[in-house]
């Protein structure tokens, strides 16, 4: 059985590695030449850069499971510093557990833990487990072939691919943003998928500034700082990567990332200048990196679960098709794995296969026992 996943984010990866492993024929099309969707990590010098998420909550299971079975399990590294402070305008102050999102506008799930069990990250930053799942589903992943069209036919659907190109498959799973998905599904006959395109992205901008660590005179404490709503500046939040997980650099430097608003002028420059004042930098910084994104975290409006899961059951009218994402069931690195993982699962049980099945050339446990 041949199956689509559009999408080489951690989500789309995620389904893959679970498509794999019931034995599915997979192939996976991403319109970026590079995998791993937000989730990029940049190694230099003994400096690790984030420049997406930077880790998740230890009490999520679902990227740790799927590490360990990637072989990863060595791999997952504690948070060193706790807790955070909010930046008044005038001083650092002492910040509650669990404010930050809400400072920050950031939607979260109540469900996935209580503030206090911490975060949890990889040893050699986040891009670790997408490397590892390009590496172990190998040529299945195209990417620089993004999906033009999709419609259904004798085979289940045909994807156009950028280029001319088309592709056949018995089974298709959309890890892409809701815009996109919006786009395609409805292409396909579903009308209802419109009404997906509501959810807003807020643009972010994160720059991460690596000083040596007598540069740094001020208060420090924690794993960073968010900024006050009534406080200005355009430094929204910072995090101590340093001091947040081990090894993010090297012994007498430090790195910090801040978070930013939409800015004139130069990101890095302008985190640099506000810094100074917060955390009483002195000198220039080492050096700067700037990522931008124009869709960062996805905000749902309210309904958001509704609408989705009306998408869901008009697609399972048709020739298994299915969504998965941020997009759809949650923010978060170990929401998007579980949303992949499950989508894949829902897929193999339409195309009459077992999603509990061993990965393939491993011995069920009946084998394994009489062999």
């Amino acid at each position: 059985m041949r199956c689509v996943v559009v999408g080489a984010g951690l989500t789309g990866l995620a389904a893959a590695w679970e498509l794999t492993r019931a034995g599915a024929d997979v192939v996976v099309l991403e319109s970026e030449r590079r995998t791993g969707g937000v989730v990029l990590t940049e190694r230099q010098d003994g400096f690790l850069v984030e420049g997406g998420p930077d880790g998740f909550l230890a009490s999520e299971g679902d990227i740790q499971a799927l590490a360990r079975e990637l072989g990863l399990g060595d791999r997952l590294v504690d948070q060193l510093a706790q807790g955070a402070m909010v930046w008044t305008g005038k001083r650092l102050e002492p910040l509650p557990l669990g404010r930050a999102a809400e400072l920050l506008g950031i939607q979260t799930p109540m469900d996935v833990g209580a503030p206090t069990d911490g975060f949890r990250s990889f040893a050699g930053g986040m891009a670790d487990i997408v490397e590892a799942l390009v590496a172990r589903l190998g040529p299945t992943v195209r990417t620089a072939q993004g999906v033009a069209g999709l419609a259904p036919s004798r085979r289940g659907w045909r994807l156009a691919v950028t280029g001319g190109s088309h592709v056949e498959a018995e089974a298709v799973i959309l890890a892409v943003p809701a815009w996109a998905a919006a786009r395609l599904v409805a292409a396909a006959g579903v009308l209802e998928a419109r009404q997906l395109d509501d959810v807003v992205y807020a643009p972010s901008i994160t720059v991460s500034l690596a000083y040596r660590s007598e540069q740094i005179t001020g208060a420090r404490e924690g794993t960073g700082f968010v900024r006050a709503a009534d406080a200005d500046g355009s430094v929204r939040a910072c995090t101590y990567s340093w001091r947040k997980y081990p090894a993010r650099a090297p012994q007498g430097f430090a790195l910090v990332r801040a978070f930013l608003g939409p800015v004139d002028g130069d990101p890095a420059a302008v985190a640099h200048g506000e810094l100074c004042g917060i955390l009483g930098v002195t000198g220039a910084p080492l050096w700067g990196r700037a990522f931008h994104w124009s869709r960062a975290l996805p905000r749902y409006q309210p309904g958001h679960a509704r609408r989705v899961a009306r998408v869901r059951e008009r697609l399972h009218r048709l020739a298994p098709l299915d969504l998965a994402g941020a997009a759809f069931d949650g923010a978060g690195v170990s929401a998007c794995v579980k949303s992949g993982r499950e989508a894949a699962r829902r897929v193999l049980g339409r195309l009459g296969m077992d999603p509990g099945a061993p990965p393939r050339g491993q011995p069920t446990r009946e084998r394994s026992v009489r062999g």
